[in-house]
């Protein structure tokens, strides 16, 4: 049960979250004054709630400050700081997909891009990105279990060194593409076998974990972003099945359903056709879309 602080500093500060609320009164977006009004009630109460003092504010604006000079169109500084506080996360479940049959959704990090190239059913996204050749194939269907064909799949991720092709130096694209699924809802690509990879830590996000004793890991995933006509967008991972670090994803995004095992193959044919001399892995991940309502 909330209690009214009726003390004389309890009211002056309540007079000022009062005050900032009612100078919303004239929004004419009534979403927008929702969340501006309920946004000024929250800081104002966590402020008082730890008695926040000045020089603590004034590290905090500090430590937003060097958030926005780190961020450029390489690197989002604020994605990292929300996924790492959970805020990610959180607005995800909060948007998930009401249909338990639909596939589960999870964080969409800091490193997607726009202009990704397009591949064929069987192409490679690696592009010269290390790490081991891994065959990854599925069915995107609806909650029904109808082929969903035509649908665009994104898919990035890291490379062997646990490095996206935005955070290497140069224009490369690698480890990222994107590909339509077949008339049977079918999909399948080239890419590579997901490593663990630690977030960027040596910024302002990284001395946040320092801080408070965590870790920067994530474990091994494969990132998707799947759109189609008439249903939901998905945003989600495939996360490697024995990794290390699922019970302490820096992000909070790992999830059961989204575990999968990758098959292990020694040199020789591959399911397309191609001859590899090396070891290669394969994962098998199907998706269902929830419809738009």
């Amino acid at each position: 049960m909330t209690t009214t602080d009726t003390t004389t500093s309890g009211k002056r500060e309540q007079a000022v979250t009062d005050e900032v609320v009612a100078s919303f009164a004239g929004t004419k977006d009534d979403r927008l004054r929702e969340v501006l009004e309920s946004l000024t009630r929250h800081l104002h109460a966590f402020a008082r709630d730890v008695r926040l003092t000045t020089e603590e504010w004034e590290a905090g604006i500090g430590f937003l400050t060097r958030v926005g000079h780190i961020t450029d169109d390489r690197r989002q500084e604020f994605i990292l700081l929300s996924d790492v506080l959970g805020l990610s996360m959180q607005v995800v479940g909060i948007n998930a997909p009401a249909d338990p049959r639909a596939t589960e959704s999870t964080v969409f990090g800091p490193f997607f891009v726009d202009d990704a190239p397009e591949v064929p059913l069987g192409g490679d996204i690696a592009n010269g990105a290390t790490g081991t050749p891994c065959w990854v194939t599925g069915t995107v269907t609806d909650t029904d279990g109808v082929p969903v064909a035509g649908a665009r799949i994104d898919v990035w991720e890291a490379d062997d060194d646990g490095l996206y092709d935005v955070q290497r130096d140069g224009d490369e694209t690698a480890g990222r593409g994107w590909l339509r699924s077949g008339p049977d809802g079918g999909y399948r690509f080239w890419s590579v076998r997901p490593s663990p990879y630690p977030i960027p830590y040596d910024g302002p996000v990284g001395d946040l974990l320092t801080a408070t004793g965590r870790g920067p890991m994530r474990p091994a995933h494969l990132h998707f972003k799947v759109e189609a006509p008439g249903h939901r967008t998905l945003v989600t991972h495939i996360f490697v099945a024995g990794d290390p670090y699922l019970d302490s994803d820096a992000v909070f995004g790992v999830k059961d359903s989204l575990v999968v095992d990758v098959a292990e193959h020694p040199p020789g044919t591959a399911p397309d056709g191609r001859a590899l001399d090396i070891p290669w892995t394969g994962v098998h991940f199907d998706i269902v879309l929830e419809k738009a309502s």
